[in-house]
């Protein structure tokens, strides 16, 4: 494991903080928790693309976000664990469209059976309330993070600020597309 600097370390934690806020901002709407949920803050999902600490700080702001939800403990370890699962699968990603794919994916299957087990225990109504569940959670993701992170991703390497703390391996594979795509 490579030691990371403090400045890495730094941006883990306000990503975590930042994550943390914009769901409790998404909370005033009631998109936080429950079946139909579109968190202001998977947006930030798409950040280990390019930043590989994104992935503690967004996994240590989604189980602060989990600790206050209706559904109990078990969001707090499966929710959690579907969105270190999709920023880990994220960070592996090769193009930024498919960046915001693992998110949508992970948070359909497993937090729509977490919800479905936790409105119907497991029983014969379990699988019509996963489907449901699934599909609900996944139009919530599918709408933050292709919509709003993918602005994400796009503005990014624009920002001088962000770029300098984008790996270069990663701004490269972005440059030599976007040069391929031209041609």
């Amino acid at each position: 494991m490579s030691k990371w600097s403090t400045r890495q370390i730094a941006t883990a934690a306000i990503i975590a903080a930042l994550y943390t806020v914009m769901s409790l901002l998404s909370s005033v709407f009631g998109l936080t928790y429950g079946p139909i949920q579109c968190r202001f803050s998977e947006a930030l999902t798409v950040l280990p693309f390019f930043l590989p600490e994104a992935v503690p700080g967004l996994f240590v702001g989604c189980l602060v976000t989990n600790l206050m939800s209706t559904v109990g403990p078990l969001d707090i370890i499966f929710g959690s664990m579907a969105t270190l699962l999709a920023c880990l699968w994220t960070s592996r990603m090769t193009s930024r469209w498919l960046a915001p794919l693992p998110p949508v994916l992970c948070n359909a299957v497993i937090v729509g059976a977490e919800i479905a087990w936790a409105e119907t225990g497991i029983t014969p109504a379990f699988w019509t309330a996963f489907g449901f569940n699934a599909v609900t959670v996944g139009l919530g993701e599918l709408i933050a993070c292709y919509a709003l992170g993918s602005l994400l991703l796009s503005a990014m390497p624009q920002v001088p600020y962000f770029r300098g703390m984008i790996p270069a391996e990663r701004l490269e594979r972005l440059s030599s597309r976007a040069g391929r795509e031209r041609a």
